[in-house]
């Protein structure tokens, strides 16, 4: 069964074709930087590779760029879009009403574009990936993988807000969580690679990011709740932000709620604290004197930091953090802010092994450190594509 993976994140989009069951991937890529002055595509099969840098303003002219890659002349590696069984969706926020993988039919788009508003950099990119995937590969079965089923065994005492009781009940206002599928195929290779850890903090770290508490193999808590945008700071997402500045804004400062959301989700974060979205820049900038960025990425350590010690509480113990994602898995210099006066925590970070750069499953933590600290690169088109098979064949 030959399936397409799409995994459109708020500024990137990364893609596989996966032959399944024996997870060979025939081809994968990403797309970066999307609606930037410059984007970056990438290509990659066993006979050629592509790298490219260009404009891409959003999210539809990039996959239309991948299907044409994937069926050209010379480089592709289909010839008629018939070879695809499946396609596979990463849905950022699936409600109330998606806590399994879904074959996706016209209720199903109608729910995931109701959703919008509750994740709107992601939502939107996940909802025209389904669109423009059912114009290029019409005969073949769309499904949906939700980021949020992963953390429906969060405890009630965990996922419920202290408001009124009917708007859990009727409104289901409760916190989901996000990113489920890199940090449940991450702590399962942690497990695996451990062997003996049942308590484990999953660190995803990209334009977005978020943390989860892992007891056990599942989701105890999450960084993020009802939308995709409080916790940790973000690419250009606020994180935790006291309620009271919203109100203060609007009426004292005269912003309208659409002024101030638009504000908190795309303009706040490393973006508002910096004038960049993107850790390369910012790093760079760091390293060159800039006060601004040096200042932000301390913030966003710090914060880090705060939820391992809650996240420890929750567990009653730790066994090891996990480090994912684009920044969680390539930036050495976080990884240290992160994990430098950590030692209550046993967490010592060893400076040579943090600094090597590979694409396998590693600890960088010195012999001595009580907390196993892993990198483990997440394989999120794996993880779907192992979902959609096992949907397909039962």
């Amino acid at each position: 069964m030959k399936i397409v993976i799409i995994n459109s994140g708020s500024s990137s989009i990364k893609y596989q074709l996966i032959d399944m069951p024996s997870c060979e991937v025939i081809c994968s890529g990403m797309i970066d930087r999307i609606g930037l002055e410059t984007s970056n595509l990438s290509y990659e099969t066993q006979k050629n590779k592509i790298e490219e840098s260009m404009p891409i303003p959003n999210h539809k002219i990039g996959l239309e760029k991948i299907a044409r890659l994937l069926m050209d002349e010379r480089v592709g590696v289909i010839k008629s879009t018939l070879e695809i069984d499946a396609v596979g969706h990463r849905v950022v926020h699936g409600g109330a009403g998606f806590s399994d993988t879904t074959i996706i039919n016209k209720k199903v788009k109608d729910k995931i574009k109701q959703l919008f508003e509750l994740a709107p950099l992601h939502n939107p990119a996940n909802f025209e990936g389904i669109i423009v995937a059912e114009e290029i590969f019409g005969t073949a079965k769309q499904v949906a993988v939700f980021d949020t089923a992963f953390h429906q065994t969060i405890p009630v005492v965990a996922y419920k807000y202290a408001l009124p009781n009917y708007l859990l009940t009727e409104n289901k206002i409760r916190v989901y969580g996000f990113h489920g599928t890199s940090h449940k195929y991450v702590s399962e290779k942690a497990i695996k690679f451990l062997q003996n850890s049942s308590k484990i903090i999953t660190i995803h770290l990209g334009n977005g990011c978020s943390m989860a508490a892992i007891k056990d193999g599942k989701s105890i808590d999450t960084t993020l709740g009802f939308g995709p945008m409080n916790g940790l700071i973000m690419g250009t997402r606020s994180g935790d932000v006291d309620q009271s500045v919203i109100f203060y804004m609007v009426n004292s400062l005269g912003y309208s709620l659409a002024d101030v959301n638009t504000m908190l989700q795309k303009q706040s974060g490393m973006l508002g604290l910096t004038g960049f979205s993107d850790l390369r820049d910012i790093e760079s900038q760091a390293g060159q004197g800039n006060k601004d960025c040096q200042m932000a990425l301390a913030m966003n350590a710090y914060r880090i930091k705060k939820y391992i010690g809650s996240y420890t509480a929750a567990l009653n113990g730790l066994d090891a953090i996990i480090f994912t994602a684009g920044i969680g898995e390539n930036s050495s210099y976080m990884r240290k802010l992160v994990c430098t006066d950590m030692e209550y925590f046993g967490i010592e970070l060893d400076d040579s092994k943090n600094d090597m750069r590979s694409k396998e499953i590693r600890e960088i933590n010195t012999l001595e450190s009580k907390t196993k600290i892993v990198v483990i690169p997440t394989n999120e088109e794996i993880e779907i594509a192992n979902q959609v098979f096992e949907l397909l064949i039962n």
